[in-house]
């Protein structure tokens, strides 16, 4: 399959210009309350959110939604939680990247933070990409893509997004 990219970058351009505001309105929405993902492991996940990335565990209680299963939350700084739910009994598939799904979670830390925990993924053994020196790309314990970015909040590639 062939892609044409100039047509792509054209239609970019102009949706950029229909719909970015010269003057953006303040959005309806207060923040991000919390993003839930699937565990297959309540303490594997633990583990590796709370002891390897350095998010503390903030809560754990029965999922009002199906009984027996836990909801878990994990501070990623600035008001924001990354929730999880473990499904017991439910036959879960592996992780994957479809339509309307997942594609990697990106959460900002600080340079020296982003250095400390590239060498605990490094020391961990977990598989890793680098890109562009700021960006971490890397897989939790059941497949979620996650990133871990040196660039601020309301940045990307050096360009404000907010």
């Amino acid at each position: 399959m062939t892609i044409d990219h100039a047509a792509i970058e054209a239609r970019r351009e102009e949706i950029r210009r229909r719909y970015l505001l010269a003057h953006r309105p303040s959005s309806s929405a207060r923040g991000l309350h919390h993003i839930a993902l699937l565990s297959s492991d309540v303490e594997r996940t633990i583990m590796f959110y709370q002891e390897l990335l350095e998010f503390p565990l903030t809560e754990i209680f029965e999922n009002r939604d199906y009984k027996g299963s836990s909801h878990f939350f994990f501070d990623i700084g600035n008001g924001n939680l990354l929730a999880f739910f473990d499904l017991p009994g439910l036959d879960l598939g592996p992780y994957q990247e479809v339509l309307g799904g997942l594609h990697h979670i990106a959460i900002s830390v600080d340079p020296a933070t982003w250095e400390r925990l590239r060498g605990k993924l490094e020391m961990a053994g977990v598989p890793h990409q680098i890109e562009s020196g700021a960006s971490i790309y890397f897989k939790d314990p059941d497949g979620a893509r996650l990133e871990l970015l040196a660039d601020h909040l309301g940045e990307m590639y050096g360009a404000r997004v907010l």
